[in-house]
């Protein structure tokens, strides 16, 4: 089972929803479900961005985060990358290091505005 699977099959049972009834409810057989959670689809690794959209709406989950389990770049995110791609050409030189203290600076700074504190 893959992450997205994975992540599909949780949100499923925190839901109460059996493959059988969940199914209907995105337009798919419940055998061809069981293969989504279980990372065996027939072609393909994972499922169609418009399925992914209807499972995020049945299962009241983040479709941008199902879409990124499903290595494709939500369009919020491609938009960014469009408006700024210099930004993004310097984050992809960026070792992981880097972009975890970026991120937790972003963190900070979006909790300080939360908590009207003036940022560092």
């Amino acid at each position: 089972m893959n992450t997205f699977g994975q992540r599909i099959r949780n949100l499923r049972v925190s839901k109460n929803y059996s493959l059988r009834s969940l199914a209907p409810l995105i337009g798919v057989g419940y055998t061809y479900l069981s293969k989504v959670e279980r990372g065996k689809l027939d072609f393909g690794e994972f499922p169609s961005a418009s399925l992914i959209h209807r499972l995020a709406v049945a299962l009241n989950a983040d479709e941008d985060e199902l879409l990124l389990l499903s290595h494709k770049i939500p369009e919020t995110i491609s938009k960014r990358i469009f408006e700024q791609p210099q930004a993004f050409l310097e984050l992809a030189q960026c070792d992981s290091s880097t972009i975890n203290r970026i991120v937790a600076d972003l963190r900070a700074d979006k909790l300080a505005s939360k908590l009207k504190i003036k940022p560092r």
